[in-house]
C-alpha cells in the first residue's frame, strides 16, 4: 500500500487529501508542499482515507497541528496516539 496526496482549494484553504499508508518518505513531500504556503493556518490535511501511519508520520502530524495546520477527518486511532504522546 502506498500513499497519495491530492490537492484541493476550498475558499481560502489549501487542502491536502492524504490516502493510504503515511510513512517517513511521505514527510519530505508534505514539507515541500507546506513550504509553498506562508500561512499554515490556511492549510488543511484531510486524513479520511489514511489507513496506516508510522511513528515518524504520527509525530509529524502532531507537530504540524501544533504549528497551526488543521487536521480534518483524523481517524480516532491517530488522534488517540497523538494525545498519548502529548501526555
Amino acid at each position: 500500500m502506498s500513499f497519495k496526496i491530492d490537492t484541493e482549494v476550498r475558499g481560502k484553504f489549501t487542502v491536502f487529501v492524504l490516502t493510504g499508508r503515511i510513512e517517513g518518505q511521505a514527510i519530505g513531500e508534505l514539507k515541500r508542499l507546506f513550504g509553498l504556503h506562508t500561512d499554515y493556518r490556511a492549510v488543511v490535511l484531510d486524513l479520511k482515507e489514511v489507513r496506516v501511519v508510522d511513528r515518524e508520520a504520527m509525530g509529524f502530524l502532531a507537530r504540524s497541528e501544533a504549528d497551526g495546520i488543521r487536521l480534518e477527518n483524523c481517524p480516532a486511532y491517530i488522534r488517540e496516539w497523538m494525545d498519548r504522546e502529548n501526555d
